[in-house]
């Protein structure tokens, strides 16, 4: 168990630390003091403006981002935005998969498409487009987008991303097929690693660069769902792509928009038209370890935990909490009895038994943590345990499957009264 960091915290666990029923609101509120400034501290998913310490007059960019922190090229304009730590403001917007585009987007936008961005006034659309016109006004990182290094890393990210899809996401007809897609990949990936190899250090140039700004969204992607649809380890089979994804997450930068499996292998079938099981044994356990647990050790995240993971699931649980329980398909009373029971458990380490019937609207929610969205990585971990752990206590049903067409389950207008 991580220690929560307040001095006080062991006192209060001393008095609650044997108790079986669920601790009221206002107890669970007085364990948290989880804190974050969205505005100029860490990269983080909540933030509405950054300034990295400047004022809002030196605010010359707005971000038009997905709400859910799903987009592929949004993740890649966020990223570089945060490295160059350019002030700029941040809206969110509906991705086409899990709710209604807003009228005033599609007025700025009409192909309603993400990610975008104004700046200077100017409206820019297309991820490398918007790379391009962000370098020509602030500089590049390390090497611009068109600098002769940097081309045919950008054409070898494209063609892995070909791989990946030609493997991922059409079915197959035969045993042969689904070995030559995924013979095609994995040679594809040798390319990347020999890229990667050419460098004193982990990242594709001699210091992070464009370079991996570009390759994380695909590659991150690629690892969840590669080792949850084909029961391939990207991230595990590779040495130097293990040890860039390490140098990676050595960045807080990253961190903030670093998302995990169980969001990542659910987001993407809408988004490409679906994802293809293999069926075979170590895709099942695979995929069973990432929907139902242990989530310790998956590897879609290395670096140590911060100990604030749980006071950080506590405060984001809380802050949300009338939402949670209003969409969730569980009564409310129930839920609301059912949910404390389960961050008692995620502040105490005690079983805390559930209502009856509860363990429906239990792992509904624990199917649906959406990182970093909701909360970051270990934060979404400890909450998942301790809603696993709290609905086996009420029985083995689980919740409403998670739509593979769209994922308007996760319809952020459903939010919006927060």
């Amino acid at each position: 168990m991580n220690h929560f960091s307040s001095d006080n915290f062991e006192l209060k666990m001393t008095s609650i630390a044997t108790t079986l029923a669920p601790l009221s609101w206002l107890e669970l509120e007085a364990l948290t003091d989880f804190q974050i400034d969205p505005v100029n501290g860490p990269t983080n998913a909540q933030a509405r403006l950054r300034l990295f310490g400047q004022t809002e007059a030196d605010v010359r960019v707005t971000l038009y981002r997905d709400n859910h922190a799903w987009c592929p090229y949004c993740q890649k304009i966020w990223l570089w935005l945060e490295e160059k730590q350019i002030p700029y403001r941040i809206e969110k917007v509906t991705m086409f998969c899990y709710g209604e585009k807003e009228s005033w987007y599609k007025r700025k936008v009409p192909s309603g498409m993400l990610p975008a961005i104004e700046l200077d006034n100017r409206l820019i659309t297309e991820s490398d487009d918007i790379l391009i016109a962000l370098e020509q006004v602030f500089g590049p990182l390390v090497l611009g987008m068109k600098h002769p290094t940097v081309l045919p890393l950008r054409q070898l990210e494209r063609l892995l991303f070909r791989a990946w899809c030609a493997w991922l996401c059409y079915p197959v007809s035969s045993v042969r097929q689904e070995r030559r897609n995924r013979d095609q990949f994995i040679s594809v990936v040798a390319k990347v690693e020999e890229a990667l190899g050419s460098t004193p250090g982990p990242y594709f140039l001699n210091e992070f660069s464009t370079v991996d700004v570009i390759f994380t969204p695909y590659v991150e992607r690629m690892n969840a769902s590669l080792y949850y649809y084909k029961g391939y380890s990207l991230r595990e089979e590779n040495p130097r792509l293990s040890d860039w994804f390490a140098a990676m997450e050595s960045r807080p930068t990253y961190r903030g928009t670093q998302s995990d499996f169980h969001t990542h292998v659910h987001d993407l079938p809408p988004q490409m038209g679906g994802c293809w099981e293999n069926g075979e044994p170590q895709m099942q356990i695979n995929k069973h370890r990432v929907d139902h647990g242990p989530w310790d050790g998956l590897p879609d995240v290395t670096y140590p935990e911060p100990e604030t993971s749980r006071a950080e699931a506590l405060y984001r649980v809380i802050k949300h909490r009338a939402n949670i329980i209003r969409v969730n398909p569980g009564e409310d009373k129930l839920m609301d009895v059912a949910l404390r029971c389960a961050l008692t458990n995620l502040m105490t380490s005690q079983a805390c038994p559930p209502p009856p019937g509860s363990d429906v609207a239990l792992r509904y929610l624990r199917d649906r943590i959406n990182v970093p969205r909701d909360m970051s990585i270990y934060a979404a971990k400890r909450l998942r345990e301790a809603l696993e752990t709290t609905a086996a206590l009420a029985g083995d049903r689980q919740g409403p499957p998670i739509p593979v067409k769209h994922r308007r389950d996760q319809n952020p207008a459903e939010f919006a009264r927060n």
